[in-house]
């Protein structure tokens, strides 16, 4: 079939993995309800200093709150869709909680993906490269990527340096960007600004072909707590603060 949208994946492949991320977005946004809105705690402090100095109406902020549970939700998730997506590049394949996120078919290239630059700390970075080092030793031809799909800059270069005080390097074991690594992998320079220029066009053709019964609930937390005021008369806020830290010296009397 004719490349409809990019040239180094089929365009069923590439809707496939819209339709992918958008079930998990549908996911993200039906699963904040009011319990789990309080798994975490809600820091009710620091709303308060959110609302009263960015001038903030209480459930407009209550709302960009569970948008961001849901933002960093949806953070892995976009990770998993740039992993599809290459795996959908003839001669490569996904991992499949196999280890790597990526591998050549004929084992000539092992890659770890991330989504952005700053996702590990020492400790992580340690254990990726002696991770990425061993399939290195134990494919004599492979080479070994972390890749970072949204990097600093555009390179591709070995991984080496001081992690945790100690000196790291290996002859194929490498760091590379996200344009560089689609790059690799497709054979086409431009694989990634092909991608991202056609997102829009290829996303509005997925979401036309898909039955409105699929589109997304609305979070249920923001009326499930307004629900409550009306019986407590309490703020918003007052309502969260209460249904959080009840058992705090003096709070269960608000």
């Amino acid at each position: 079939m004719k490349h409809k949208y990019v040239n180094f994946i089929s365009n069923d492949h590439l809707l496939t993995c819209i339709g992918n991320l958008h079930k998990a977005y549908l996911k993200a946004k039906n699963n904040i309800t009011k319990k789990n809105f309080y798994t975490n705690k809600v820091d009710t402090i620091k709303l308060t200093f959110d609302a009263k100095f960015n001038d903030i109406d209480e459930e407009s902020l209550i709302q960009s709150e569970i948008l961001r549970q849901i933002d960093k939700s949806i953070n892995k998730s976009i990770g998993t869709f740039h992993e599809q997506i290459l795996g959908g590049i003839e001669g490569f394949e996904i991992g499949n909680l196999s280890g790597f996120d990526i591998k050549a078919n004929d084992n000539t290239l092992f890659a770890d993906i991330k989504n952005k630059h700053n996702t590990m700390n020492s400790s992580s970075a340690e254990s990726l490269f002696q991770k990425l080092k061993v399939y290195a030793d134990t494919y004599k031809k492979a080479n070994c990527y972390w890749v970072q799909i949204l990097a600093k800059g555009s390179f591709n270069e070995h991984w080496k340096g001081e992690i945790n005080g100690k000196e790291y390097s290996h002859s194929r074991v490498f760091k590379i960007s996200g344009d560089q690594f689609y790059a690799l992998l497709s054979g086409q320079e431009d694989a990634l600004l092909q991608l991202y220029k056609v997102l829009p066009i290829a996303i509005k053709d997925y979401l036309n072909s898909i039955e409105s019964k699929d589109a997304a609930k609305e979070n249920s937390a923001i009326d499930e707590i307004k629900l409550e005021t009306e019986i407590s008369n309490r703020t918003i806020l007052d309502q969260i603060t209460f249904e959080n830290y009840s058992y705090y010296l003096g709070f269960d009397k608000m």
